[in-house]
């Protein structure tokens, strides 16, 4: 496997969020005082999978594959990832959770629909042009989400506000419920 190069200013934000992230795993209990249901050991609902840990997880293990090369229809590290081949790994990885296979397939998929403003970490956002879904990523908060964007680049960080990604944002969907 190649090396990650990583500029500094990237890396201190990947050192900052690892750290915000993994201290927020061991944020307080439920109102009630019960403790947050385990993730699912199969399938996808998205009403049993809860809990700040699976978000904690699916975000830091995004985070651990930047810099992975994207290779159209790749799924693993070794292979390269494309856009759903990413996001697949990860959750399937993290959480044991099987997705839809394509971008388009993880839209139309069940979940709620989140409006731009009301984003969460661990929602998968989508992206496209004329009401066709084209590529999705995992947002990762303060503005930014993680992808495989194309051939010839490697899985990396982005800011969703940016005129090119806002022009084509079509949504997001919440697979984790906190």
């Amino acid at each position: 496997m190649k090396p990650v190069h990583i500029r500094k200013s990237c890396l201190k934000t990947l050192i900052l969020m690892s750290l915000g992230l993994s201290c927020s795993a061991f944020a307080a209990p439920a109102p009630d005082g019960s403790p947050e249901p385990a993730p699912p050991a199969t399938g996808w609902n998205v009403t049993t999978i809860r809990g700040s840990d699976a978000v904690n997880a699916v975000l830091i293990r995004a985070i651990s594959l930047v810099g992975t090369p994207y290779q159209w229809g790749g799924s693993t590290p070794g292979s390269g990832f494309d856009c759903s081949g990413l996001v697949n790994f990860v959750f399937k990885d993290m959480l044991d959770v099987k997705l839809p296979r394509t971008s388009r397939e993880l839209a139309a998929a069940q979940g709620p629909r989140i409006d731009f403003d009301d984003l969460k970490p661990g929602d998968l956002v989508f992206f496209g042009a004329n009401g066709v879904v084209s590529h999705v990523g995992i947002y990762i908060g303060e503005r930014r989400f993680i992808h495989a964007p194309r051939t010839g680049t490697v899985v990396r960080l982005e800011k969703i506000d940016q005129s090119y990604w806002t022009g084509r944002y079509t949504g997001a969907r919440r697979i984790i419920s906190t």
